[in-house]
Parts: structure tokens; sequence; C-alpha cells
């Protein structure tokens, strides 16, 4: 399931780069420095992959047992769990967009030595109508008011980037998305907070070119790319729509879990594939886990992780 799919379905509640600062409460079970040439170190963990574990996300019919979640302690979690420091995070699990709540974030990454990658924008001003490629000026100006939001959050954080989706964009007249890209370029900039986009259900998973020529026409300061692995309605499209969008990827890419065999190995499309591509194009950012299987969503993250660090 896609995220935009699922939150059609389900209202929700409102709501690799240098770590600043000083570390604090150092524990045995982190280094006080995360080695680059580790392959963790190219790894990322979305909160996305635990959304049933966040109560704004929660699908009624997920029933497995297991505590409810909190963003605050999804770092520290993650980190003794897996041994990963690199993250995601998905603007519903946020508590609050209140300074004092985002400070208590960022002092909880510091603490567990961990940093935010890239923000996905789940919001529903991006859904609404056409979001930011509206023909309506009203209509993306409040995509674009609400994107700014969490730009502001991902500076506050440290995130270098957000995701924030076109909308229903139409590859025969880009003029209105480009508008409201460079609108968006232009505040996140001087923050140091770059604006990607995902391939994302429509135009983007089934015709990643259209993506491309969005990429080319708002220009490589404008928006780039955050090509997922799973997003692709078939494995002729995905060996074709990979190629053409990691080279506008600088940031992050989506390994997306679905399903594993006894050995460990995804059966819903060619991961190894994905990862030679990838690395064809030269690719130098985070791999950024997404479990979106069935079964315990912990075991999931594990089984992707084991499948990056071998092929990584």
């Amino acid at each position: 399931m896609i995220r935009r799919d699922f939150f059609t379905r389900l209202a929700v509640a409102p709501g690799v780069f240098a770590l600043g600062g000083e570390l604090l409460g150092q524990t045995k079970h982190r280094p006080a420095s995360v080695n680059r040439y580790d392959k963790r170190s190219r790894i990322s963990i979305s909160t996305w992959s635990l959304h049933n574990y966040f109560q704004s996300t929660r699908e009624k019919e997920f029933t497995l047992p297991g505590n409810m979640l909190a963003l605050l302690d999804f770092p520290e979690m993650i980190a003794d769990r897996y041994q990963v420091h690199n993250l995601e995070f998905c603007a519903p699990h946020f508590a609050s967009t209140e300074k004092t709540y985002l400070q208590e974030v960022k002092g909880r990454l510091v603490r567990a030595h961990s940093r935010v990658v890239n923000m996905p924008v789940d919001i529903d001003e991006l859904w609404t109508g056409g979001g930011l490629s509206d023909p309506d000026q009203s209509v993306r100006d409040a995509a674009v008011n609400a994107s700014k939001i969490w730009i502001d959050v991902a500076q506050t954080i440290g995130s270098k980037s957000v995701r924030c989706d076109p909308g229903k964009f139409n590859p025969q007249d880009l003029s209105p998305t480009i508008e409201s890209y460079k609108r968006l370029a232009a505040y996140g900039r001087p923050k140091g907070v770059h604006v990607i986009i995902e391939n994302h259900g429509g135009v983007g998973s089934e015709h990643p070119e259209e993506l491309v020529k969005l990429f080319e026409q708002a220009g490589p300061d404008v928006v780039g790319a955050l090509p997922d692995f799973g997003n692709f309605p078939d494995e002729a499209t995905r060996e074709k729509g990979l190629p053409l969008l990691f080279p506008y990827a600088h940031v992050v890419c989506h390994a997306k879990g679905l399903e594993f065999d006894t050995a460990g190995n995804e059966t819903k499309y060619n991961f190894p594939k994905c990862i030679e591509i990838s690395k064809k194009a030269a690719f130098t950012g985070v791999y950024s886990i997404e479990y979106e299987g069935s079964g315990d969503p912990y075991e999931g993250v594990q089984k992707t992780l084991d499948e990056l660090l071998k092929y990584l």
C-alpha cells in the first residue's frame, strides 16, 4: 500500500549527514561516531515501516501485539535494535510542530547519535485536488504554505530534505507544478533543506519519464528524485524507471520490503537488480528501509536490512 492510498482511507490525527551539536548520554550500545565506511552508514529506517505502532497511522485491521510508539523514542529504539543511525521521520508521526517539542526530538536524535536524512511530508494539502499542481492558484497556495511548515521542521531537527509529492500534474503543462516547486526551493534553500519527489502512484510510477521531464524543466536546484524500488506496477517499468530517476537522486532512495521467502530474499521484485541500478548511477545517498509487507514489521525491517547489507 502506498501512503497516499492509506491516507485516503484513514483519517489522520493532526499532527550520510554530519551530526551537529555535542553528543549527549553516550551508552555502551552506540559508538561516539559512526564509521562512514560501515554499510549501515548508507542505510536508514523510515517510521513508516512501523506505522501501525503509531496511533495517527494505525490501520483498523492491524491486530499484531506490540507497544505503541512515540517519535521521541524512535531514534534510540532503532539504534539499539538495528544499529542504524539514519532515519526518516514521516510528518504524521510528529506529535507537534511546536519549537519545544522539536527541540526535544532533536535532543533525542543527538543522544542516539542519529540524524534524520529525509522527511516524507504526508499531509492532506498535498492530496487536495491537484495539490502543488492544481490549476487553481488558491489550492496550490495552500499546498505550498502547508509544505513550508515542514521545511521549517526539517531545518529545526536537521533533516536535509523533505519529500513533497506533486499531486496530479499535467505532463503537457508543467508550469503550475514548477511554479510551486520554485517557491518551495526558494524557501528551503536558505534553510539548507532540499525538496524531493517520490515515484508515488499515477504518472510517477507508471510513467517515470514524466517525472524526469519535470526534473529537467524545473532544474536540479529546484527539485530532485526519491526513487522507490517497490512503487512500480511491474518489473519492466521498474527496470526502465529506476535508471531514469537515480541520476536526479542525491539524498535518499527507498529500499522497500514487501515479502520474503524462507531464505530472506525479497520475492515481489528483483531487489539486487535495484541495488545494481543504483550503483551504476553512482548513487551516493542513503537507502531508506520502508517495510510494507504483512506479518511482524519489526522482522520485516530486519529482513530488508539484511538484504541491504548483503548487496551494498
